[in-house]
């Protein structure tokens, strides 16, 4: 956990806009852990550096627009893009395989999917991005829609456990697989919500 304590000090010498710019790295694929960058911006606040709300939406602002600049440099440049030395090196071939069967298997999905696939995070929205087939509108909610699930976590996780950091530690072990089944807990409840309104709803049209 070297790099959190890093990050840690960094964030309180710098502030948000030290937590903002290394997510946009993040997003460009440099080999930096999002959820550990943003549990380190949530401890920040929890020791009293900066203001938790504020720093789950510099951490919002941070991943969206990092995510939607490698989708962008895909739609514009396509596969030109892959002639780029450091584009080349997060989008190796055997990720590009791994991105093309996520896409075969879940579809659109797999853009909710990726904010919890570390490594392959950045190749599998470039990739949509050359695809060419994703409208932008389309990427921003789904990949929005993850972030406002595992953004608020790794923060006010951070915020409340930048004192007790045995707890903290033990949930970052747990990593994303835990939000994850988190966040498809939610679709679940969701999706059973909306299904039962629309039978009530049909029934109630039934009786008139």
């Amino acid at each position: 956990m070297d790099i959190l304590q890093y990050l840690v000090t960094f964030f309180t010498d710098y502030g948000y806009v030290a937590v903002f710019t290394v997510l946009l790295f993040c997003g460009f694929g440099v080999p930096i852990p999002e959820d550990v960058t943003l549990v380190a911006g949530g401890i920040i606040s929890g020791l009293g550096y900066a203001n938790v709300h504020t720093m789950f939406a510099v951490g919002m602002a941070g991943v969206l627009i990092g995510d939607s600049t490698m989708f962008w440099l895909g739609r514009h440049y396509g596969t030109r893009a892959l002639k780029w030395r450091w584009v080349a090196h997060v989008l190796t071939p055997d990720r590009y395989e791994a991105v093309q069967d996520k896409f075969a298997r879940y579809g659109n999905r797999v853009l909710f999917i990726a904010r919890f696939l570390p490594g392959l995070r950045s190749p599998i929205f470039l990739t949509a991005g050359m695809s060419q087939c994703v409208p932008y509108w389309r990427f921003l909610l789904l990949d929005g829609l993850a972030a406002l699930v595992s953004v608020p976590v790794w923060v006010y996780l951070g915020h409340f456990g930048a004192d007790n950091h045995e707890w903290l530690l033990k949930w970052l072990k747990r990593g994303q697989t835990g939000i994850l089944v988190f966040s498809a807990l939610i679709l679940m409840g969701v999706a059973v919500w909306y299904w039962r309104r629309r039978r009530e709803r049909r029934a109630r049209e039934a009786l008139s």
